[in-house]
């Protein structure tokens, strides 16, 4: 007769298959990010349309207002000499969120400190390397609608 007999597994192979395992998980953990990274993400060409970001009275004089459209933050400004305005509000530096400076009535980035003309978007000062890239912007019935960027939006 023939007897199936299983051997034991010893203590040294354990260990060996124990960190065999270690060794693919944390290659694993370090290859895919990688490959995600470097792959292209599908982004979405379909354009739905300006979004409503608020009424025209949202928006008062020499102030600001981030909203979203179509998942990316957009500032919108209202000056006395460009009126109502809109730009990606992700500065073209590094990335960060832009705000409103409302002590020199600019766009400013706290990163860097750089800062951009309300009126049209260029680089005012600091290290930006491009102006803000610039957004539809429609007051229709007493409501600002913001379209698609005119522009190249940084990070997109």
């Amino acid at each position: 007769m023939n007897e199936l007999t299983a051997t034991p597994i010893t203590r040294r192979k354990s260990i060996q298959l124990l960190l065999g395992f270690s060794v693919l998980a944390t290659i694993g953990g370090i290859v895919v990010p990688i490959i995600a990274y470097l792959i292209p993400k599908q982004s979405s060409t379909a354009y739905g349309g300006p979004t409503d970001v608020g009424a025209a009275d949202d928006f008062p004089l020499n102030h600001s207002k981030i909203v979203s459209v179509a998942d990316k933050p957009v500032i919108v400004v209202n000056t006395k000499t460009g009126g109502l305005k809109a730009y990606s509000a992700i500065c073209t530096h590094l990335g960060c969120v832009v705000t409103w400076n409302d002590r020199k009535n600019v766009i400013h980035c706290p990163c860097h400190d750089g800062l951009f003309n309300p009126v049209n978007g260029a680089v005012i000062s600091g290290p930006p390397p491009q102006p803000l890239a610039p957004y539809e912007l429609v007051v229709r019935d007493n409501r600002v609608l913001v379209g698609k960027p005119l522009g190249k939006v940084y990070g997109a």
